[in-house]
C-alpha cells in the first residue's frame, strides 16, 4: 500500500534519504520511498501496512504524520508517468515550460544533468538568449532532436 507522509516543507529529499538509510539497517516493512516534484511537504512511502509505517517514522522530528487515506495504484501510476515524460529530455530537444516564470516559452536544451535532474536551456523567441537552468519536470518535449 502507498501512504502519503507529511514532512517539513523543503526537506523532502533529506527525509527520504534518512528514512532509506534507516530502512536498510532494520526490517521495517517499507518497500519504497518516493519524492514527487511539486508535492511540497509530502513524500510517498510504500509499506506493508499503516501500523508498521507509523512505528517506523514516529521518532523523526521532521515528520508531521500520515494522511488517513492510502493512495491507489492509479494515483501512483500517474506520478510515475509524469516523471517518466520529464526524464526523456535530451540535448538538442525543443521543450516548452509548463510551470514557473517561463510558462509557455519554448527553449532549446543545451545540457542535461541526470544527478540534479536539471536541464540548461536557451530560450527561443527572445531578444537576448541567456542560458537558464531549471528542473526537468517544469518542461515538456515539443520536438525531439534530430539524430545525425
Amino acid at each position: 500500500m502507498y501512504f502519503v507522509v507529511k514532512v517539513t516543507a523543503g526537506q523532502e529529499r533529506i527525509i527520504a534519504n534518512i528514512l532509506q538509510n534507516k530502512n536498510t539497517k532494520e526490517d521495517s516493512g517499507i518497500y519504497s520511498i518516493m519524492v514527487v516534484e511539486g508535492m511540497r511537504g509530502y513524500i510517498i512511502v510504500e509499506a506493508e501496512e499503516e501500523a508498521k509505517l507509523k512505528a517506523f517514522i514516529t521518532k523523526d522530528r521532521n515528520i508531521r504524520g500520515i494522511l488517513p487515506k492510502p493512495l491507489s495504484d492509479d494515483d501512483i501510476n500517474k506520478f510515475i508517468e509524469a516523471t517518466g515524460k520529464a526524464m526523456n529530455i535530451e540535448k538538442g530537444d525543443i521543450v516548452e515550460f509548463t510551470t514557473g516564470p517561463f510558462k509557455g516559452y519554448k527553449a532549446k536544451v543545451l545540457k542535461t544533468d541526470e544527478i540534479k535532474d536539471d536541464i540548461t536551456v536557451e530560450l527561443m523567441d527572445v531578444v537576448v538568449s541567456i542560458p537558464v537552468t531549471t528542473k526537468r519536470s517544469s518542461a515538456k518535449i515539443v520536438q525531439k532532436a534530430e539524430k545525425a
